[in-house]
């Protein structure tokens, strides 16, 4: 059975078959899925679904892309809400530069970021980091938490060199890995695939976004998992089952699922 650690199923995308496409997961393979916030009016909407569906667990945090509307209360609430049975991990957090070019805008996205880790150490959860066009600063945050007091994470949807994986791995957190590692042209997301041990690679969909080959451009779901782990399998010399038996278990123990 495969677990997925970063889903979106609040999305819209999902409104017209949501309910269905949920009750469906068991029979085709997937075993827990862990609905992830973004956006600070996901924060409730997750809770509803780790509340609704009794394989479904949550992650809490607010997305860079929200971090200059986020305040005290907004952190305030992420912690209260961290509390609750079946939030495993907060997140997604981290900085992202793509969209945002301002040194303002990335200032504020540090702060933000900072905060919400500083929730991670105080609520003894692990984290899950974005982080798109940020590969230093996002490194060298992560390296001062990771100094002491914290409690694992997944790198998602990672998107860096090997060298910068390396980094992460030496400090003992996992890279979060989907659709885009079935691309023919994601040469240097196979070369860190490759590189990394399984046992810090954690299976993952990003849906409603990122379907893997051979249903690219289309919607994303756990249902689409059984690619992603051939392809890592191929990648990798082993079997697809190895793969999702040990990304299973790393799951597992590090969102204490």
């Amino acid at each position: 059975m495969i677990i997925d650690t970063h889903a979106h199923y609040d999305d819209e995308a999902f409104n017209p078959d949501r309910d269905a496409l949920l009750n469906s997961m068991a029979e085709n393979g997937i075993e827990k899925v862990v609905n992830v916030c973004a956006s600070i009016s996901e924060l409730y909407r997750t809770v509803e679904l780790m509340e609704k569906y009794p394989f479904v667990y949550g992650a809490v945090g607010v997305h860079p892309d929200d971090a200059s509307q986020m305040t005290q209360d907004t952190l305030d609430e992420i912690c209260r809400l961290s509390r609750m049975d079946k939030m495993v991990a907060i997140g997604e957090i981290g900085l992202d530069y793509y969209w945002h070019k301002e040194e303002q805008e990335h200032e504020v996205q540090k702060k933000m970021f900072a905060a919400q880790m500083d929730i991670a150490r105080e609520e003894k959860l692990p984290f899950m980091i974005h982080s798109r066009d940020a590969a230093e600063d996002t490194l060298e945050i992560v390296k001062g938490y990771m100094q002491g007091g914290m409690y694992g994470g997944i790198i998602h949807c990672f998107s860096y060199s090997k060298e910068i994986a390396a980094q992460y791995l030496k400090m003992g957190l996992y890279l979060g890995i989907g659709g885009v590692v079935t691309f023919k042209n994601a040469r240097k997301l196979k070369e860190v695939v490759e590189y990394a041990p399984l046992s810090q690679i954690v299976l993952e969909t990003d849906c409603p976004y990122m379907s893997p080959e051979p249903n690219r451009g289309k919607r994303n779901s756990s249902l689409n998992l059984p690619y992603v782990a051939q392809a890592i399998a191929d990648l990798k010399g082993i079997t697809a089952e190895k793969v999702i038996q040990v990304t299973r278990q790393n799951a597992l123990e590090l969102l204490a699922l």
